[in-house]
């Protein structure tokens, strides 16, 4: 087994830049919404410190309802309304919509999930001192659950990258479609690895940043 990589390494580099391109917006997207969706929860739960059922109950089960969902079905599912946002129920851009609503949901109960590991007693102290809901937001709960979120956010990273393998089903390219291509289907053992190889390189460099940032967080 041997990788040619004068005939295969331009669509193996292509196919990793497809692959970082695709988690990189999708976390972005995900990321950022699913942080005022997880916030927004927590406020708004029982004791909260802008406590509303109407909009908790509301959230909570649009996210329980997407949660379960497996993503190839989900990425079929959504077929109609990506093609009405993206334009196209194919390709790259395809793909990292549904992605994207995916990682907002999973963000979403992530976040809630680390503020609610937040002492109460600090928020109760930072509310007697007259601090603004804002002010608590920026300068304790998030500071507080700032380790926990990293960790949050790392798993997340890897789980997108799995995501991810399934572009292919709609043409969206990636590590995952080069392996299946030019690996499984062509019983081309040495492309499958080596492109086995690099995810795990990525996911491993990925998970040591965030258990280094996570770390720093914690002693500071």
């Amino acid at each position: 087994m041997k990788f040619d990589f004068s005939t295969n390494g331009d669509i193996f580099l292509e196919a990793i830049g497809t692959t970082l391109y695709i988690v990189a917006v999708a976390m972005g997207i995900g990321g950022l919404v699913g942080l005022a969706l997880g916030l927004t929860l927590y406020l708004t739960r029982r004791g909260g410190l802008k406590q509303n059922k109407v909009v908790f109950t509301i959230l909570n089960v649009i996210i329980n309802f997407f949660r379960p969902i497996p993503f190839i079905i989900f990425i079929a599912a959504m077929g109609p309304l990506t093609l009405a946002v993206v334009g196209t129920s194919i390709g790259t851009n395809a793909f990292i919509f549904p992605a994207s609503i995916m990682v907002s949901m999973a963000t979403a109960r992530l976040v809630e999930q680390s503020l609610v590991s937040v002492d109460p007693g600090v928020i109760e102290a930072a509310r007697a001192m007259g601090a603004s809901t804002w002010r608590i937001i920026h300068t304790v709960l998030l500071r507080e659950a700032l380790a926990p979120l990293i960790l949050g956010y790392t798993f997340l990273f890897v789980a997108v990258v799995d995501m991810s393998a399934l572009a292919g089903i709609v043409a969206g390219g990636g590590l995952g479609a080069f392996a299946l291509s030019y690996g499984y289907q062509r019983f081309d053992w040495a492309i499958t690895w080596i492109t086995v190889l690099v995810i795990v390189v990525i996911v491993q460099a990925v998970q040591f940043l965030g258990n280094w940032l996570a770390r720093r967080t914690q002693h500071r």
